[in-house]
C-alpha cells in the first residue's frame, strides 16, 4: 500500500483552505460535516476573511496553522488552485483534496489548467484527490471530508470507490433506506493524480472494509489494475460496476478475432482475470455487496428454498437456473423430517412450500432441517406477509436458527451456510425488514434479486477456490525475431503444429514438395485470376503417391489452360493433407487498455456469424483456456456429441496456452488468427495462420 495516500483516510490534522461561514456555500457545508463527523484529529479552517464557525477559528493565512496537518481540502477558485497546492507543499502538508470544479472536465483550457496542478503537486510531494471530486468518508474513524448533507452514512463493511460525485452522493443517500452501512468511500473526481486502482489496496488494507464496490466510467492503467485488483481480489470480494459498455469508434479490425473483440469484451475479460464480480446495475452491485459483507460462502451451488407460497417459489427456482444455479435435491431423511414437521398437503420437496398457514416456529424448523442437509449450500427464504402471523414474529424466529448456526461450537466457519431472504411486500412486513437489519441478515424485495446474490456467492467462492488462476506456465521459449520468421515458422517455435502451403512452379517442383511435406497431400492451383478453385477443378484432395500426383498436375493444368479468358497461373499450392476432425478459431487481438486478449470460438467461414466466441486476457494457464473454452458450444462438443467424435482436447489448450506466451513476449504483435485449427483424435494443425505486426 502506497503509504502516501493514508493521510486521505488517517489524517493526523485536516485544514479547509476555503472555509465560509455563509450556509450556502460548500466550505461551510465541508466545516460542518468535518467539525460534526466526531473527526478527533486537529482542524483547522483558512479562508480570505477571518471569522468563526461552529466554534473554530478561520485563519486567512495557511502558514499561520499549527501542526498536526497532513490533509487539505481544497474549495478555492479553480485559477488559484495551482498557487494553493504550492503553499500546501511549503507548508508541509502531503495530501489535498481539489473539491471545486472547473477542470478538465469543461474543456482544453480546464485540462491545461489541471496539468499545472499536478505537475505543482510533483514538484512538492503534494498527492491529488480529485480535482471535481466530493471527497472522502470513514465511518468508523470517524471522517467526513464532503460538503453533502448529514448525517453521515451508517457504519458498516462496504467499501465505497466512485469516479462520480453525483452518483455516490445519490447512492449514499439511498442506501439509508436499504439497510446497509459503509466503511469507506472515495470519490476521484477527475483523477488527475489518485485513481481508482491506487485506492484499491487502501481498501483492502481497511479492517472495517469487508466488501469493495467500484462505480467506473473508465479506467487509468488497465494492465496495473488488473495487477492490483488480483491482489486485492484473493483478500476481499471486489464488485465493479463499469459503465459505458456501447461504446462508439470500435477500431478497423483486420480478423475476426479482431472484429468481435469490443471494447466492452475486454474488460470483462479483465475482470474475470482480476477475480473482480462485474455488475449490470447499481442495484445489482450493492445487492452482492450485501450478501458478500453478510453471509459466509458456500460450498457449491445447490440451493434450497423454503416459502409459504407456491408461486415465489416458482418464480424462485427459474432465477436460480438463469444464474446457473441448482434446486438441491432433498435426502430421504429431510424429506421424512419435514414430512412430519408440515401438515400433508404441504409439498416437502425443494421448493419447500409449507402453505400460507406456515407459523413461525414451523419456519424455523424447516430452515433449521434445510441447513442439515448435505445436499443444501445455502437457502433462500421467500417471507411475503402471513395472513396468520405477524411477519416481524418469522423473522425473529428465522434469526434465531441463523444466530444458532453461526455459533455453533461445534461447526465452525466451515460448516456454516448462507441464508437469504426474500421479503416480500411493505408496510406488512416493514417491521420484520427491521428485525432482519438489525442481525445484518440481507434481504431482498423479490425472489429474483434474492437469487442474483446467491449467484455472487457462488462466484466468489469459485474465485477463492481457483488456485490455478494465480499461476501461468512458463516453459515456452521465444525466438530472437519474427521479422525474418514466416507465420509458420513462428507457430513451430512455439510448438504450434502447422500445414505449410508451398508454392511449386512446375511439376518436378511440386513432386520434390511433396516428399518433403509427406504424402497425402493437397494441390491447389496457384492463381490470382482465380477466386473459386474448386469451381475450375484447381483443387485435388488425398493425393497418395507420386504417380497420383504427376498424373493430376497434368489434368488440372489441362482443365486451366482451357479456361477463357486463360488466367495468370502462377503454379500450385502443394499442403500436406490434414485428417478430418474438429475446426475451431484460436486468436489474440492486443488491447490497449489490457494487453492481449485471447479468443477461442467455432472456426470456419461461419465465425462472424456464430459468433460462438469467448475471451480471456492472457497471459493463459491452462485452468483459464479450459473455462474459456467451455464458454462456447465449440468448447464442448470437442468431447463429441451425437455423431460428432470425441478430438483432444488437451492439445487445443495448449496450443491456447503457447499462443498467450507467444502474445506476452512479442508486443510487436497486433493481432494473431488460427482458422481454422483442425483438432484432431490426437493433436492439432494450424490450418491457416495469419499475423498483423504494429505499422501494417
Amino acid at each position: 500500500m502506497d503509504s502516501s495516500l493514508l493521510p486521505f483516510f488517517q489524517p493526523k490534522g485536516v485544514v479547509i483552505v476555503g472555509a465560509s461561514t455563509s450556509p450556502e456555500k460548500l466550505g461551510y457545508g465541508v466545516a460542518r460535516n468535518l467539525i460534526q463527523s466526531g473527526y478527533t484529529g486537529a482542524i483547522h479552517l483558512v479562508a480570505q476573511k477571518s471569522g468563526e464557525v461552529f466554534g473554530k477559528k478561520i485563519h486567512t493565512c495557511l502558514q499561520d496553522i499549527l501542526d498536526p496537518v497532513d490533509l487539505a481540502i481544497l474549495i478555492v477558485p479553480t485559477q488559484a488552485t495551482p498557487q494553493t497546492i504550492q503553499d500546501c507543499g511549503k507548508r508541509g502538508i502531503k495530501a489535498a483534496v481539489i473539491v471545486s470544479a472547473g477542470f478538465r472536465e469543461v474543456g482544453e483550457e480546464g485540462a491545461v489548467l489541471e496539468q499545472q496542478c499536478v505537475a505543482v503537486a510533483r514538484a512538492h510531494g503534494v498527492r491529488l484527490l480529485g480535482p471535481n471530486c466530493i471527497g472522502t468518508i470513514d465511518t468508523h474513524l470517524p471522517l467526513d471530508t464532503t460538503f453533502l448533507q448529514p448525517p453521515m452514512p451508517a457504519q458498516g463493511g462496504v467499501g465505497f470507490i466512485s469516479h462520480s460525485g453525483a452518483f455516490a452522493a445519490a447512492i449514499i443517500d439511498w442506501a439509508r433506506g436499504q439497510g446497509f452501512g459503509f466503511s469507506r468511500i472515495v470519490s476521484l473526481g477527475n483523477q488527475a493524480d489518485v485513481n481508482e486502482t491506487d485506492m484499491l489496496p487502501m481498501l483492502a488494507n481497511d479492517d472495517a472494509t469487508k466488501v469493495i464496490v467500484m462505480y467506473m466510467e473508465s479506467i487509468s492503467d488497465g494492465r496495473r489494475f488488473v495487477q492490483i485488483a488480483s491482489e486485492v481480489s484473493r483478500r476481499k470480494p471486489v464488485i465493479a460496476l463499469k459503465v459505458g459498455r456501447f461504446e462508439a469508434g470500435q477500431k478497423a479490425a483486420a480478423s475476426h478475432t479482431g472484429a468481435l473483440a469490443a471494447s466492452d469484451t475486454a474488460f470483462d475479460a479483465a475482470f474475470d482475470k482480476a477475480g473482480v464480480l462485474r455488475a449490470e446495475t447499481a442495484e445489482q452491485m450493492f445487492d452482492w455487496a450485501r450478501a458478500l459483507e453478510a453471509c459466509p460462502l458456500p460450498k457449491g451451488n445447490h440451493i434450497g428454498i423454503l416459502t409459504n407460497a407456491g408461486g415465489p417459489g416458482v418464480i424462485a427456482a427459474d432465477s436460480l437456473e438463469h444464474h446457473g444455479l441448482i434446486l438441491a435435491r432433498l435426502s430421504e431423511s429431510t424429506l421424512e423430517v419435514l414430512s412430519a414437521t408440515l401438515p400433508p398437503a404441504a409439498n416437502v420437496h425443494n421448493p419447500v412450500d409449507m402453505l400460507a398457514s406456515a407459523s413461525p416456529s414451523q419456519y424455523a424448523e424447516c430452515l433449521n432441517i434445510l441447513l442439515q442437509d448435505e445436499g443444501v449450500d445455502s437457502v433462500m427464504v421467500i417471507l411475503p406477509p402471513p395472513p396468520m402471523f405477524k411477519a416481524e414474529e418469522v423473522a425473529r424466529a428465522i434469526n434465531e436458527v441463523i444466530v444458532t448456526q453461526n455459533a455453533a461450537e461445534d461447526g465452525g466457519l466451515s460448516n456454516r451456510k448462507p441464508v437469504i431472504i426474500a421479503l416480500m411486500g411493505s408496510t406488512l412486513v416493514e417491521e420484520a425488514s427491521n428485525e432482519f437489519r438489525e442481525m445484518r441478515v440481507p434481504t431482498y424485495p423479490f425472489p429474483e434479486r434474492a437469487a442474483s446474490a446467491l449467484a455472487a456467492l457462488v462466484r466468489r467462492a469459485k474465485i477463492i477456490a481457483d488456485d490455478g488462476r494465480w499461476t501461468v506456465d512458463d516453459t515456452v521459449h521465444r525466438p530472437s525475431s519474427i521479422v525474418s520468421s514466416s507465420p509458420d515458422d513462428l507457430m513451430q517455435a512455439y510448438g504450434i503444429p502447422t500445414a505449410p502451403i508451398k508454392l511449386a512452379c512446375d511439376e518436378n517442383e511440386a513432386l520434390a514438395i511433396a516428399n518433403e511435406l509427406g504424402f497425402p497431400v493437397v494441390m491447389k492451383i496457384a492463381s490470382p485470376d482465380i477466386l473459386h478453385k474448386s469451381d475450375v477443378g484447381g483443387v485435388q484432395l488425398n493425393i497418395e503417391d507420386a504417380d497420383s500426383l504427376s498424373a493430376g498436375y497434368r489434368q488440372m493444368m489441362k482443365r486451366i489452360k482451357a479456361l477463357i479468358p486463360l488466367p495468370r497461373i502462377d503454379g500450385v499450392h502443394i499442403q500436406r493433407q490434414i485428417p478430418e476432425g474438429q475446426e475451431v478459431i484460436v486468436g489474440m487481438v492486443r488491447d490497449p487498455q489490457f494487453g492481449a486478449l485471447m479468443m477461442f470460438g467455432s472456426g470456419g467461414v461461419e465465425v462472424e456469424g456464430l459468433k460462438d466466441v469467448a475471451f480471456c486476457l492472457g497471459t493463459l494457464n491452462q485452468a483459464e483456456a479450459q473455462v474459456m473454452m467451455r464458454k462456447t458450444w465449440a468448447g464442448k462438443k470437442l468431447k463429441g456429441f451425437r455423431g460428432i467424435p470425441p478430438v483432444d482436447e488437451e492439445a487445443v489448450k495448449d496450443v491456447l496456452v503457447k499462443l498467450s506466451r507467444l502474445a506476452a513476449e512479442h508486443e510487436e504483435i497486433d493481432e494473431i488468427e488460427i482458422n481454422p485449427l483442425r483438432v484432431l483424435a490426437k493433436g492439432v494443425v494450424a490450418v491457416d495462420v495469419r499475423i498483423k505486426v504494429k505499422g501494417e
